[in-house]
């Protein structure tokens, strides 16, 4: 099958764009527990806004896109509010969920949805994972899109040479920015420029290229698992007639990304900014902090004044209530209708909505979860990590601990109790000091 590079928009009209939320499904939100127990993870607030907010923010500020897709499995009830709040704020941009009918992957919703996509004969769309937290430059990946005349454009970003392993890793020209070789997880060392989730593709480089892995997946048997020798016949090789494409995940990364570097016109944005995977739990109090200090960069309303007492940046919800003697931050946001007593220390914390904290207690680099209560003289703490670090983990005693501590919906810690990286899983007691324990 020969395609023909894409002429876009050359002397036609202003070439046209659209976007793609991938929010994935309740099945994929399990390191995100115990928090996502209580809330769908696209919808936890970081930051006081809902993490799917931050990417939708960002796609509304590239002018020319008028039509949003959020895609994923969870069910249509779950993103109607919020798709219901962004028309109105956003009366100029159509938002729909599609719903994959199983996990499909990233590639796989795409093609599954490759009509409602290319209603109206978009020229590229945008492609953003929500579990990232980054400043979203997408007018910087569609100006290089343009003016290198790309087919694909991925947002990069350097991290450590230890670190890099765990991501996709991209090998570029350092003069064009062209990729050249594109690997998912490597075994061993071969760049430190990674894959940040955020992707800005033409319509006709993406959808023949993801066509192409799923006829190699349907020409090549796969094996399915190490049979036993008694169920060798039945299950070595997939039955081909058996739902055909229908039951294979094709994902972006690592089915599609490295054939694009090798035959298209494909190339990295290297972003100097903030970036983070929203993954586990815990990851949520980094991404808080990054994005408090981005919206204190840019003056943001939103956030408290700073005062002697309150060291920016510190979100606080306008209905909870904060004692004037309570000292916050920095890093910190207070939900809905949170109550924070007399003599309170929050450092590097998301307060959820209805938690109370009463007075002196010392809540430092965790997550108090809704309607949990604090008690008196209380201590509440995970253990600060590096900056510069990617995982949320630690290790104490030969052990690999969480640094933030979590608590779940409607925990209660007892006065002066102390709770030391820990996990606690939703309405639990605790009248003792623990540290380092996962609480069932």
């Amino acid at each position: 099958m020969s395609l023909q590079i894409p002429t876009r928009g050359k002397g036609s009209s202003t070439p046209s764009t659209k976007a793609v939320i991938l929010v994935g499904g309740p099945s994929r939100g399990t390191r995100f527990r115990p928090l996502s127990l209580d809330v769908p993870k696209p919808l936890f607030d970081v930051a006081g806004h809902p993490i799917i907010e931050h990417c939708f923010n960002a796609v509304t500020k590239v002018p020319e896109i008028n039509e949003v897709f959020i895609v994923g499995y969870y069910d249509e009830s779950v993103f109607r509010d919020f798709i219901k709040d962004a028309s109105k704020r956003f009366p100029h941009i159509s938002t729909k969920y599609l719903r994959e009918y199983q996990a499909l992957g990233t590639a796989g919703g795409l093609y599954h949805f490759r009509d409602a996509i290319l209603k109206g004969r978009p020229d590229r769309f945008f492609v953003l994972n929500a579990d990232v937290c980054c400043s979203f430059p997408l007018n910087e990946m569609l100006k290089m899109f343009e003016e290198k005349d790309a087919e694909a454009v991925i947002l990069g970003t350097r991290v450590s040479n230890e670190a890099a392993t765990n991501f996709g890793c991209i090998v570029s020209d350092p003069q064009s920015n062209r990729v050249l070789h594109y690997v998912e997880k490597p075994e061993s060392h071969i760049s430190n420029l990674i894959n940040c989730g955020v992707y800005l593709f033409s319509t006709e480089c993406i959808f023949p290229s993801i066509k192409e892995a799923i006829k190699r997946r349907t020409d090549r048997p796969r094996l399915l698992s190490y049979p036993s020798s008694e169920n060798l016949e039945s299950s070595f090789f997939r039955d081909q007639d058996e739902d055909g494409e229908k039951n294979e995940i094709i994902r972006l990364e690592q089915d599609i990304l490295s054939d694009i570097a090798d035959s298209r016109q494909f190339y990295v944005l290297e972003t100097k900014d903030f970036w983070r995977q929203i993954k586990t739990a815990g990851s949520a109090v980094p991404a808080n902090a990054l994005y408090l200090m981005k919206a204190f960069q840019s003056q943001s309303e939103e956030l408290a004044a700073p005062s002697a007492n309150i060291l920016p940046p510190v979100f606080i919800h306008p209905t909870a209530k904060v004692d004037p003697s309570a000292k916050l931050g920095p890093n910190v946001s207070i939900g809905p209708r949170a109550v924070v007593g007399a003599g309170v220390r929050i450092k590097e914390s998301i307060i959820l909505e209805d938690a109370e904290i009463k007075h002196d207690a010392c809540i430092l680099y965790s997550i108090v979860g809704w309607g949990s209560k604090i008690g008196a003289w209380a201590r509440v703490e995970g253990t600060p990590t590096p900056v510069t670090s990617h995982t949320t983990s630690i290790i104490k005693n030969g052990i690999k601990v969480q640094s933030i501590t979590i608590l779940g919906k409607e925990c209660g810690v007892g006065d002066e109790v102390r709770v030391q990286n820990c996990i606690c899983l939703p309405y639990k007691e605790l009248k003792r000091d623990v540290a380092n324990e996962v609480i069932m």
